[in-house]
């Protein structure tokens, strides 16, 4: 049925498009959201990625790629929108968050935690990170979606944990508590 829905919409049928659209729209805005880590933008790149699916669904070859192909789309989205995004940032001013009161779940802790590490990586890493394990893609799928060698995955995939391995560290010995633990052992 999908494969019905998207020759038509390759035809122009508004109608079938507006199905396909409808059926994907939460799952792209899912991905927007954890490779850009901001929900106004994740809404901003979803609707640009719709917009050039439709705008480019003639060209597609092989309908029965859509979900992939649609899923590269989002991915060039998402990179279009942090590129745009940062020309505007880099004249705002960044005021640090009073740090809340520590909540004692460590479920939430490490979630947090995660969530920091993951925003010191680049787009391109964070992209193969979520593709990899917050979806499931396996490798050659993430390669597919990015339009990269299976090889380049590997390795975006290899350098990104390696970051992110970092970035978990670099976090654990900046805690308050981390010097005072080390120094009762």
């Amino acid at each position: 049925m999908q494969t019905d829905l998207v020759i038509r919409a390759q035809r122009g049928d508004r109608e079938a498009f507006s199905v396909l659209a409808g059926a994907a729209v939460d799952r792209l805005h899912t991905l927007a959201r954890l490779i850009l880590r901001d929900a106004d933008l994740a809404e901003d790149a979803t609707q640009e990625a719709l917009v050039r699916a439709w705008l480019d669904l003639p060209s597609l070859r092989d309908v029965d790629r859509f979900e992939p192909w649609l899923n590269r789309v989002t991915v060039r989205a998402c990179s279009n929108t942090r590129r745009a995004s940062k020309r505007w940032s880099n004249r705002l001013a960044i005021v640090p968050a009073e740090p809340a009161e520590a909540d004692h779940s460590s479920g939430l802790a490490d979630r947090d935690e995660l969530e920091r590490a993951l925003r010191r990586l680049t787009v391109a890493q964070r992209t193969v990170v979520v593709l990899t394990f917050y979806l499931g893609y396996p490798v050659a799928d993430v390669a597919d979606a990015l339009d990269i060698p299976v090889g380049t995955a590997k390795s975006r995939l290899h350098y990104a944990l390696d970051a992110l391995r970092a970035a978990l560290a670099a976090d654990a010995r900046s805690e308050p508590g981390a010097a005072t633990k080390e120094q009762t052992a």
